[in-house]
């Protein structure tokens, strides 16, 4: 018996142990087992012993890494519910038209991927064939979110079950003449088909968790019940690289996302080589995913390796799969059967041994084909699994073989990413391989025909009977026709039409108050969804958390530190509010769920994310794009905006350049209020547009992007003329006239025109009033709400102008008759409002904050910059002087009077 002395007193002091002579025992039996047969017995012996444990519900570490096999054995696979051999040939049809488009393509030079759905096919096939849910049926049917390479295996289905025909396939990537398929998902250019756009790696894997949540988050508020909706997210295994795609696994976890099953295909293979050449990557996916809480299937191994695990009677072939890197296992592909013989048997006394008992085609067999990525009754197995899963989210990690079926020339080579086409000869081998009845006179002139079982073949038939009874076709995207929602109460758009009076209120607070009102409307008021990451009191949102709730699946388990205060923090199953912590990307996942939830769930949300301005298109750009690409609608809110308001923070919180990012995107409609009732009149627009009554050629797929500002100032009345609120909604109208701004200057006054946007239009007035009278200058004030929009209707006229139809650019319309030259300002690099310089037709200059941002007061920052009042007034008269209407000394003496 072992001295429980022996047990180290570090252990004792922090895990008191009722029983030192048990654990004793215990820690000698382990010893023996090591040291009568050896450490990898006593290995299995602990693993077995930890999955016992777990499998019990005993609070014990999970296991990070099982062994390198099949997680669910062969003898407890189910029945494949279907017809295998039809199911063979389908995926046989499959696989050829999407190498054949791909190919026939590259003789445009428009490129395709191949190699990618050659791995997969199975994977989708599966799927199609017994598990995903489409949309004809009760409820929103399953989200695929489709690895973007496949693409071309998704239109080969799409053209077997009669959805696409040869032209359409002959046009994969040629869009142009307006029958073609975009070159991966993409709504908005193929908004049948697909619902998610995937090619920009990482964004699947984190939009298909924050979809499967959101698809919570609509039913535990009542808006609809899509417990029976499930999300697939199909990936790669050297995407799982990008940041994005494991950002948000614990979140899955956390909140027992099980309606959610990543299946990841791991060929082994990158764009230029291996995933993990030197490791392997399963064991590192399996171990990531375990850690975050998710389950996990593997499903590596064919059929044709039952018969080697079965003759390992002593855990060697387990153990070298273990320790053979990724690289090795793709060059066995590539090798005969002696060098595999020699590399991976010859290794091992005991795997010699067990070599001499197979043929060199079982060695090929294994070692060439036999993955359990390729196998329907291996992935079905799989899927089966992750369905009964409950209470976590499930990934499968598929093995295939990147390639597969298309030759030995393109199987694991490293290069077969950027591999475009077959051969002629190439496909006869393949179509030999996967007995297809293509005759060798259908390749005419050395082009490769599609092929097609017919119409009405038994293909054809058992596959649209399967998807018939499985609620349709899918992918699919359907757009229900949907009533508009009505308009909210205008009372709360008209209370800002009058001011705040002497109090100060800056433009973050007027959009905060203006959405407290509008989720009080009876009629709309609960789709409004609010997104922040994390930052809800830098908002002044706090007073929203008792009132809306934060969504959270578990309620609120504690209670919160500032109970008795009237905001408190307040969490709810049915919360409104979704609080995501510090992450950007995170709330743009929930932002894209919910601005399109108008499509995928017949459920028009409004959501609206605020967002410290610097870290919104600065740091998540990309996912505004995917936004664009999937048609969501809704609004952005960049708050805290602009170069110089924010007092002391410094260059990296300093936003003088998301307008000009966002000027780049053709979905965004960005704005740059510069008060509470500009804010009103825009969101009020907005509402109409995307959710209401569009006007006759406006796109209601678009979002609305505004910037908002933390300096509190005086908010104005609007001004009572004509053409304000279509002023607001086109980019620009006049604030007002020096005359108007009773400052009454001489008949002869020199003019000028001053456009400014957002918080720089309180400079521009400042500098209004400076110039008259200090300079004897009549200034008039533009408020500029929309430089991009302004830009945009003036490209607009020039194409309509190319197309022999006159139309005068809203730009130039408003400034028609305006007398003297203009100077633009705004707090954003001068590219913001330099976007419209060449349809003014007076003198242009501008004024904006160009290079880094710096930590100060306002009133520095912007002296740095040179866009203060005083600044505006030299720039003024510089303008003038140019022209000859003020002295030049002006200039000079008007930069020593203000210390310029």
């Amino acid at each position: 018996m072992t001295d429980p002395k022996a047990i180290q007193p570090s252990e004792l002091d922090q895990l008191p142990d009722r029983d030192p002579e048990e654990t004793a025992e215990w820690r000698a039996s382990l010893d023996a087992v090591t040291k009568a047969a050896g450490p990898h017995r006593a290995a299995y012996l602990m693993r077995r012993t930890l999955e016992r444990a777990e499998g019990a519900g005993i609070a014990l570490p999970k296991l990070l890494e099982t062994d390198y096999v099949n997680s669910i054995p062969t003898a407890d696979e189910p029945v494949v519910d279907g017809d295998e051999a039809l199911e063979q040939r389908i995926t046989a049809w499959n696989r050829w038209n999407a190498a054949a488009m791909v190919t026939r393509g590259s003789k445009y030079g428009v490129g395709g991927h191949i190699a990618t759905f050659a791995s997969a096919a199975w994977l989708y096939e599966t799927g199609f064939n017994h598990f995903f849910k489409g949309k004809e049926g009760d409820g929103s049917g399953d989200q695929l979110y489709v690895q973007g390479h496949a693409s071309p295996g998704i239109y080969a289905r799409a053209f077997l079950d009669g959805r696409l025909n040869e032209e359409q396939l002959d046009n994969f990537r040629r869009e142009a003449g307006g029958n073609g398929l975009p070159s991966y998902p993409h709504p908005r250019r193929l908004p049948w088909l697909w619902e998610f756009p995937t090619v920009s790696m990482g964004l699947g894997p984190i939009s298909a968790i924050y979809q499967a949540r959101f698809n919570r988050y609509l039913t535990s508020r009542g808006i609809k019940d899509l417990s029976d909706s499930h999300v697939w997210a199909f990936l790669g295994d050297g995407e799982m690289d990008e940041p994005e795609s494991t950002t948000a696994l614990t979140l899955a976890s956390r909140e027992g996302l099980d309606n959610l099953t990543f299946v990841i295909n791991c060929n082994l293979q990158r764009l230029d080589g291996p995933v993990r050449a030197n490791f392997k990557i399963v064991q590192e996916l399996e171990a990531q995913f375990r850690g975050a809480g998710w389950n996990v299937v593997k499903s590596l191994w064919g059929t044709a390796w039952d018969e080697l695990f079965q003759l390992d009677t002593t855990g060697a072939l387990v153990r070298r799969l273990r320790e053979v890197p990724d690289a090795q296992v793709q060059t066995y592909q590539t090798r005969d059967a002696a060098y595999i013989r020699e590399d991976f048997f010859g290794k091992d006394p005991q795997l010699a041994e067990m070599a001499k008992l197979l043929s060199d085609d079982k060695i090929l067999e294994c070692f060439h084909y036999s993955r359990g990525g390729h196998e329907s009754r291996k992935v079905y197995a799989a899927y089966k699994a992750a369905l009964a899963h409950k209470g976590a989210p499930t990934v499968i990690l598929a093995q295939t073989v990147k390639g597969h079926t298309l030759g030995r020339g393109f199987a694991s080579k490293n290069a077969n990413h950027q591999m475009k086409k077959l051969s002629v000869d190439e496909f006869k081998d393949m179509r030999d391989l996967l007995g297809l009845p293509i005759a060798d006179s259908a390749f005419v002139d050395g082009v490769v025909p599609y092929g097609h079982p017919g119409a009405d073949s038994p293909e054809v038939r058992y596959l649209q009977e399967r998807r018939a009874a499985l609620g349709g076709p899918a992918p699919a995207r359907r757009v229900h026709p949907l009533a508009p929602l009505p308009a909210p109460a205008e009372k709360a758009f008209a209370s800002f039409d009058k001011g705040s009076g002497s109090q100060n209120v800056a433009t973050t607070m007027a959009f905060v108050r203006l959405v407290k009102d509008l989720v009080r409307d009876k009629e709309t008021g609960k789709r409004w969804v609010p997104i922040v990451p994390d930052e809800a009191r830098t908002f002044g949102m706090e007073s929203l958390f008792p009132s809306l709730g934060i969504y959270s699946p578990k309620g609120q388990t504690y209670e919160p530190v500032d109970r008795d205060q009237l905001m408190y923090y307040k969490e709810a199953k049915n919360g409104q509010i979704l609080n995501e912590g510090i992450t950007e990307a995170g709330s743009m996942a929930d932002f894209i769920a919910a601005s399109t939830s108008y499509a995928t769930h017949g459920e028009a949300m409004i959501p609206f994310y605020i967002f410290y301005s610097m870290f919104g298109w600065q740091r998540t750009a990309d996912q505004m794009w995917q936004l664009g690409d999937q048609l969501g609608r809704g609004f952005l809110v960049g708050a805290t905006a602009g170069r110089t308001t924010l007092t002391g923070e410094g260059l990296q919180h300093a936003d003088g350049h998301s307008p000009a990012i966002a000027a780049t995107n053709p979905a965004a409609l960005t704005y740059d209020p510069a008060f509470a009732y500009e804010v009103a009149a825009i969101v009020k627009d907005g509402l109409r547009r995307m959710y209401g009554e569009a006007a006759p050629g406006e796109d209601q797929d678009v979002f609305y992007y505004l910037t908002v500002y933390n300096e509190p100032m005086p908010q104005p009345a609007k001004p009572a003329v004509p053409g304000v609120d279509e002023g607001i909604v086109k980019g620009l109208y006049r604030f007002n006239t020096a005359e108007s701004a009773g400052l009454t200057p001489a008949a002869n006054a020199p003019r000028i025109q001053l456009l400014g946007s957002g918080t720089a239009i309180h400079w521009a007035l400042k500098a209004q009033k400076l110039l008259a009278e200090e300079w004897g200058v009549a200034a008039d004030v533009w408020s500029a709400t929309s430089w991009t929009e302004l830009r945009r209707d003036a490209l607009d006229a020039d194409a309509a102008l190319l197309r022999g139809e006159e139309r005068t650019p809203y730009i130039r319309q408003a400034l028609q008759g305006a007398e003297g030259p203009v100077l633009a300002v705004s707090d954003y690099m001068r590219q913001v409002p330099d976007q419209i310089a060449q349809w003014v037709e007076q003198d242009w200059s501008s004024l904006g904050a160009d290079g880094f941002g710096l930590s100060d007061t306002r009133e520095a920052a912007r002296r740095h910059f040179g866009v203060d009042a005083e600044s505006i007034v030299v720039a003024a008269l510089a303008q003038l002087a140019r022209r000859g209407e003020v002295k030049a000394t002006s200039v000079k003496e008007a930069r020593e009077r203000y210390g310029l």
